[in-house]
């Protein structure tokens, strides 16, 4: 790009399947692919996981018939098998009722569960994530705080711009187009939560939290209400009030959860995006001429040892030629593919700090656990409220609708870390003495009605390096150890005593996570590991997310997330990608970056020909002093 990179490059050259192709479609990945199409770049987008929908929009009958399946009642017409629920490789699968729903729940694809819900083991940290088109959009939380004055200031990238004001506009533009409203409810948790922080001393660090969900008009509560489009003038779907059941981070199935498939990647398929879906990427070489061929294969598909002793999937392979790349499959999936790539000898000029500086937040998940069910426990979105043990520490309460039982094994007595007592020998002491509440802990009956989840996130500076480890007949994994700054936490004080007087509050327990036994602590938010830098000796990106030692490669995913934010970070990461996106040329202009190594400058953003949200809607892109542009309405697949 520039004069980083050709210009047929940038503005189309001939012999290229798409202009730019996107790995990955989840917040950084979504932005990507609506602004840039924004800009009148062809654009192809490849998920390895699978396309979800929530019900039929209602009307009418069918309009009873769904607020009384987001209200957990039967169904007269209810099928038990589900006719769609073994759709088709690329086609729509209806998102899983709860947790329990194995194979649309859990990603194990090599066992035929394609589900939203992926786990990962990273040396000594226990890794939750999503994997669907719209990637962690379809299992989070909905929660979307600003960070905290630590995450601008980290040394990793403080000294190459203000970070906080850089960021400002681009917060204020995703936060209009996810649809952040403030929670305008208060749960049983919340008063439990606001009870605990006053106990603490610290009840004015009490808030209900800011989240990506339409309640209803004006952020009014009308749960099970459809209403169009809220938020896009007409040019988005229609939604729903949410019915506030819980049951946000099992895929929300009644249309209130504000999912990128919902906003960023809805707009951009209207304008043209392709995605294709149940697609792994495989591969990504430099082409002779400029550009890139990427090469996929089918999610899943039972691997083949060739006679070379190499691994490959049985399935027919697909390839594109692209002259842009942006990876944005997620902080492991961007380091797995960035890791594979520079094994092998594709991306040789990667820098070495790849895997660095990778982040989880500094979090612990624990939880306060009854004995005997509480439906109240399961009211509200997923994460209502938080407040502040310490500065740097922050709390917040986690719930799963009524159900959704299938990580109740997960959870274990609680244990506290350090002293010379090993923590295995602590817990087996615990769960000796009380066995009754050892059991109760991870026992899935009415699970997700009897454990109040407390997520502790910290904004301290720690970090995991991780490398890739080669196995037997060409596989390999990634594995982690401690990286630079404090030692990654296997348990944090502050949020083992916050969680204990929770459980005093509702006449429970308090439980940990059962890798935690081994002090292995379990993160929602691995982010880094592809952070911002000066040069390839600091950083594996430049300030606007362009990949070091190879022109047309970018990062635009939680893998550029350069410190721990004490906060939720799908904000943060949408945020960024905003800005990386908004420095972008309309195709076929002259690129206003800087040359690729060259020292950081500020310079203003680009703005996009066609936008695809009207100047009037909420959501319309407005970043700084951009001028207005018309929109050019561009119908969709019924003609409208």
């Amino acid at each position: 790009m520039g004069n980083t990179s050709s210009d047929t490059e940038f503005n189309g050259a001939s012999g290229l399947d798409v202009d730019v192709l996107v790995v990955g479609s989840g917040f950084g990945g979504s932005v990507t692919a609506l602004r840039l199409a924004e800009k009148g770049y062809r654009v192809t987008v490849v998920e390895a996981g699978r396309r979800y929908s929530a019900p039929p929009e209602a009307s009418g009958t069918a309009k009873k018939e769904h607020v009384r399946a987001a209200l957990g009642e039967a169904s007269p017409e209810a099928s038990g098998t589900q006719k769609e629920a073994r759709s088709r490789r690329g086609a729509v699968a209806p998102l899983p009722r709860t947790s329990m729903d194995i194979r649309r729940y859990l990603w194990m694809p090599w066992l035929g569960c394609h589900g939203i819900q992926k786990i990962t083991l990273l040396g000594r940290v226990l890794v939750l994530s999503g994997a669907a088109v719209g990637g962690g959009s379809m299992v989070y939380a909905n929660t979307l705080y600003r960070p905290l004055e630590p995450f601008y200031a980290d040394p990793q990238w403080a000294g190459l711009a203000d970070w906080r004001a850089e960021l400002a506009p681009y917060y204020d533009q995703a936060e209009r187009m996810l649809g952040v409203v403030h929670n305008p409810t208060t749960t049983y948790a919340d008063k439990v939560f606001r009870t605990v922080a006053e106990e603490m001393g610290v009840g004015d660090t009490f808030q209900l939290a800011d989240v990506g969900v339409y309640f209803g008009p004006e952020g009014r509560p009308a749960p099970g209400e459809p209403a169009e489009d809220p938020y896009f003038g007409g040019a988005g779907p229609r939604r729903v009030g949410c019915v506030q059941c819980g049951e946000c981070m099992s895929g929300c199935r009644h249309e209130a959860k504000n999912t990128l498939d919902r906003n960023y990647l809805y707009l951009a398929e209207r304008l043209g995006v392709t995605v294709v879906a149940d697609t792994t990427i495989r591969s990504v070489t430099p082409l002779p001429g400029g550009g890139y061929e990427v090469v996929g294969e089918p999610t899943g598909a039972w691997p083949a040892v060739t006679p070379w002793g190499r691994v490959r999937a049985r399935g027919r392979q697909r390839r594109w030629r692209a002259g842009q790349v942006v990876f944005a499959a997620g902080a492991l999936g961007t380091q797995q593919l960035l890791h594979a790539m520079r094994a092998g000898g594709q991306l040789p000029g990667l820098s070495e700090r790849l895997g660095h500086l990778t982040r989880t937040n500094s979090e612990a998940i624990l939880g306060a656990v009854r004995t005997r069910p509480d439906e109240r426990i399961t009211r509200g979105v997923a994460i209502t409220s938080s407040f502040y043990p310490d500065p740097h520490t922050h709390v917040e309460p986690v719930r799963y609708g009524r159900g959704s039982n299938l990580l109740a094994p997960l959870a274990s007595t609680m244990t506290d870390g350090g002293g010379r007592v090993p923590r295995w020998a602590r817990f087996l002491g615990a769960c000796l003495r009380r066995p009754h509440l050892a059991v109760a802990a991870c026992l899935p009956w009415r699970w997700s009605e009897r454990a109040m989840i407390v997520l502790v996130m910290q904004s301290q500076d720690n970090s995991l390096v991780v490398r890739r480890r080669r196995g037997p007949f060409g596989t390999s994994w990634l594995t982690s150890r401690q990286g630079h700054g404090e030692p990654n936490p296997t348990w944090i004080p502050a949020g083992n005593d916050a969680t204990r007087r929770i459980a005093a509050e509702i006449g429970g327990h308090p439980a940990g996570s059962i890798t935690e036994v081994a002090n292995i602590p379990l993160t929602a938010h691995i982010l880094g590991g592809a952070p911002i830098g000066e040069n390839p000796e600091r950083g594996v990106v430049d300030a606007y997310q362009r990949v070091f030692g190879h022109p047309g490669l970018h990062v635009a995913d939680g893998a550029a997330v350069c410190a721990n934010l004490g906060v939720n970070p799908s904000l943060t990461i949408t945020a960024q990608a905003e800005r990386a996106m908004s420095f972008w040329p309309n195709k076929g202009d002259s690129d206003p970056r800087p040359p690729l190594g060259a020292p950081y400058r500020r310079i203003d953003p680009v703005a996009p020909r066609h936008p695809a949200v009207p100047a009037f809607a909420p959501a319309a892109y407005r970043i700084g002093g951009l001028p207005v542009v018309a929109v050019t309405h561009v119908p969709d697949a019924e003609g409208r």
